[in-house]
């Protein structure tokens, strides 16, 4: 073998490991902003368990309130039919309509919390107060997931469309950029909403 041949077979080599490198960042990057979603998914199936304890409590105290209790549970579980979806697929389209059920479902827990403030009993009830705790707790966890979810996708992105990795992106499987999780009312979203008893 020449020297020619030597060095030839080196640079194939080098490319080789290259185009490797490039590959299985993507895929790890990938992976992380996949694992990123599933720590939101905890967290929001999480809140949707709670919600039901939450009208269950109510009930008791607020007899004439069953339209406002409907529309929490039925606004519960169209969140949850969109978190579903975006699991399913995680496509930008996917994430606007769990963001807009998200916002739905703030809007119910907000107008179910104006209603209870006419409930003394109710507020000062202690599974009432438990509820409400965890709730609030789960709406931070929820808050820092969608960041951590959000910064992998940055990073996903940012990888995925830089030179060369944009050049051979779509060769390696990876055409479509990441969904961002973007909630609608996103002053409102970096404070928990407030369910006072």
């Amino acid at each position: 073998m020449d020297i020619t041949s030597i060095i030839a077979i080196v640079v194939i080599v080098i490319i080789a490991f290259y185009l490797i490198s490039i590959f299985n960042k993507l895929v790890a990057l990938k992976n992380r902003y996949k694992n990123a979603f599933a720590q939101i998914e905890v967290q929001l199936k999480r809140r949707y368990d709670l919600i039901p304890n939450l009208v269950e409590t109510a009930k008791a105290y607020m007899q004439h309130e069953k339209e406002t209790l409907e529309n929490v549970i039925a606004a519960r579980n169209q969140a949850s039919a969109g978190l579903s979806k975006a699991a399913d697929n995680m496509s930008g389209a996917a994430m606007q309509d769990l963001a807009g059920a998200e916002a739905m479902l703030s809007g119910a827990l907000g107008r179910l919390n104006v209603v209870m403030e006419a409930y003394p009993d109710l507020k000062a009830n202690q599974n009432m107060m438990q509820v409400s705790e965890e709730l609030s707790s789960t709406e931070n966890k929820v808050s820092f997931s969608r960041q951590a979810y959000n910064d992998q996708v940055l990073a996903y992105n940012t990888y995925k469309q830089s030179f060369p990795q944009n050049m051979l992106a779509n060769m390696f499987g990876h055409s479509e950029d990441a969904a961002l999780l973007e909630f609608q009312d996103s002053d409102k979203i970096q404070e928990a909403p407030k369910v006072s008893f």
